[in-house]
C-alpha cells in the first residue's frame, strides 16, 4: 500500500527539494574530509533512473563547488551550481526508463543549511562533526535527490584523521589505516531517505551495550560479508563514545536492550543488522535520529525519564519514520506521533507511569493550547510543534482504547511488517487502519483526531 513518490513533487512544505523526473537507486559517496580546515572533497557515483526524458537533471547541493562530472552512458553538455542547485545539462535526451551513472566531484567547507527550522546538515563540534539531516539538511554535504519518499542504497566511505572514528548508517564494511589517515566504509543495503543519511566523527570508541539478562556480544567484526541476523536472534547494540564517557554511557544505556525487546513485541522485528548510539563530547538541545542509529549529547547520559524518553523515542523511530517513511512531510506525525506514544509504551512497560496516565496529561496540556493545527497537514513552521508529537501519540491512544491492546498492538506490528522500507501517508494508514479493524468505527475516530482542528475528547 505504499504510494507512489511521483505524485509527491514539489513537497509543498519543502518546494526548492527534490525531484519526481528521476529516482536515484543507489548512491555511492566517498568522502575526504580534515578536521582542522573543515574541507571536504567529495566524490559522489549515482545510479539513476529516469520517470520520464530528461534533457537535464536537478540535483540538491548547497554551499560546495561542483569540479568535475562524468557518466558511463550520458553525455554531459554542461553543469552548473545554482542556487542550492546542481543543474546537469544533457547532450542528447535521456529516454524514459533508461538508467544512468553520474560521477560528480565537488569540494569546499561544508556547513549548516538555515532556514525556517534552524541550522541543519553538517555542522562542526567542539572536536569533530554532526550531520543532522531532517528536513532538508543532505544537500550541505552530498548532492542528493532531496525528498523523503526518494529512498535508495547506500556506500558511505570516509576519510579522516586518524585517532577519529568516522560513524556512518549501516554496517561498517572496512577500515584502512594509512600513515595518518583512516578510512570508514559502510553499507546500507536498505531503502533509506536522504534526509536520514549522517556522518558523525569524534574520537570515539566503540562499546558492546550488552543485554544483562543474555550473553556478553563482542564488537563487531569489520571487513567481513555481511550476515543476515537470524530470525529471533537479539539485535547487536553498540555504542560509539568518547572513552572517558564509556562507563557512564554503560550506566545511562543499560535499559536499551529491554527497550528494543518491548519494542519488537509492539511493533514487530527491528528492521535492520544493528543498532547504535553515538554520545556526542558536546551537550545537545535534542537527540536526533538517523538510519540504524541516534545520536545523542553527553547530556543525555542519565537514567531520569527526561533523557531515557528521548532514548526510547530516537530507537522507535527506527520503525517509525526510517523504515516506514513519510513519503511527504505534512504526514510527519507517521513518525513523530508513533515514536511519543512509543515513549509512553516504554514508560508503562518499565513499571513507571502508565500509557493511559501519560495520555491525560498530554491532553489537559493540549487543550489549553491554540486549537488551531490539523495534525494531517499541520504547514510547514509547525511539523516539529510539540502539539504534532503529543496530539499524534493521543491518537494511537484513542485508537487503543476503541480496539483494545491485542487488537491495536496486531495493528501496529501489521502495519511496519506491510509497509517496511517504503514509503506512506496518513490516508493510506487511515485505509489499513479501517481494512485491519472492521467495524469498529476506526475511520470516524481517525478522521476527528487527524483532520479537524478542534482537540477530540479523550
Amino acid at each position: 500500500m505504499s504510494t507512489s513518490s511521483e505524485s509527491f513533487a514539489p513537497d509543498p512544505y519543502t518546494p526548492t527539494n527534490g525531484s519526481t523526473s528521476y529516482r536515484v537507486d543507489h548512491y555511492d559517496l566517498a568522502l575526504d574530509y580534515r578536521l582542522a580546515s573543515n574541507r571536504l572533497a567529495g566524490r559522489a557515483a549515482l545510479t539513476v533512473t529516469a520517470h520520464r526524458g530528461l534533457h537535464h537533471v536537478e540535483l540538491d547541493l548547497e554551499g560546495l563547488r561542483t569540479t568535475r562530472i562524468t557518466s558511463d552512458v550520458v553525455r554531459i553538455r554542461s553543469f552548473k551550481d545554482r542556487g542550492g542547485k546542481l543543474v546537469i545539462t544533457f547532450r542528447d535526451p535521456v529516454p524514459a526508463g533508461a538508467t544512468f551513472r553520474l560521477d560528480i566531484r565537488y569540494e569546499g567547507n561544508p556547513r549548516p543549511l538555515t532556514g525556517m527550522w534552524g541550522e541543519i546538515g553538517w555542522e562542526e563540534l567542539t572536536d569533530g562533526v554532526l550531520v543532522a539531516g531532517q528536513p532538508t539538511g543532505a544537500p550541505s554535504w552530498f548532492p542528493c535527490n532531496d525528498h523523503p519518499s526518494q529512498k535508495a542504497a547506500y556506500r558511505i566511505a570516509v576519510t579522516t584523521d586518524a585517532g577519529y572514528r568516522a560513524v556512518c548508517n549501516g554496517v561498517l564494511v572496512s577500515r584502512v589505516d594509512r600513515s595518518s589517515r583512516t578510512t570508514w566504509t559502510y553499507e546500507q543495503a536498505e531503502p533509506m531517505a536522504t534526509y536520514l543519511a549522517t556522518v558523525q566523527i569524534g574520537r570515539y570508541a566503540l562499546v558492546a551495550l550488552n543485554d544483562p539478562a543474555g550473553p556478553a556480544v563482542g564488537l563487531p567484526a569489520v571487513g567481513v560479508p555481511r550476515v543476515q541476523r537470524p530470525e529471533g536472534a537479539p539485535v547487536p547494540v553498540y555504542a560509539a563514545v568518547p572513552p572517558y564517557l564509556a562507563p557512564a554511557a554503560k550506566a545511562s544505556l543499560v535499559r536499551q536492550h529491554r527497550m528494543m525487546s518491548v519494542f519488537e513485541e509492539c511493533f514487530g522485528p527491528y528492521p535492520f543488522a544493528q543498532y547504535l548510539v553515538v554520545v556526542a563530547d558536546d551537550d545537545l538541545e535534542i537527540p536526533l535520529e538517523a538510519q540504524t542509529l541516534a545520536i545523542i549529547g553527553r547530556n543525555h547520559l542519565d537514567l531520569g525519564w527526561d533523557a531515557q524518553r528521548l532514548i526510547a523515542h530516537e530507537l522507535a523511530h527506527q520503525w517509525f519514520g526510517n523504515s516506514v517513511t513519510a513519503a511527504r512531510w505534512q504526514d510527519i506525525w507517521l513518525h513523530e506521533g508513533f515514536a511519543c506514544y512509543a515513549e509512553w509504551i516504554w514508560s508503562e512497560a518499565s513499571g513507571a507511569t502508565t500509557a493511559d496516565a501519560h495520555a491525560r496529561s498530554a491532553h489537559q496540556r493540549l487543550g489549553r493550547l491554540p486549537q488551531d493545527l490539523v495534525l494531517a497537514d499541520p504547514g510547514a513552521a509547525d511539523m516539529f510543534d510539540d502539539r504534532v508529537y503529543k496530539r499524534g501519540a493521543l491518537t494511537l491512544h484513542a485508537l487503543r482504547k476503541a480496539a483494545g491492546d491485542d487488537a491495536f498492538f496486531a495493528l501496529l506490528r501489521a502495519w511496519s511488517t506491510e509497509q517496511r522500507y517504503g514509503t506512506t501517508t496518513t490516508a493510506d494508514f487511515i485505509a489499513f487502519a479501517v481494512h485491519t479493524l472492521p467495524g469498529a468505527g476506526v475511520g470516524d475516530l481517525l478522521v476527528r483526531w487527524l483532520l479537524s482542528r478542534r482537540l477530540p475528547d479523550l
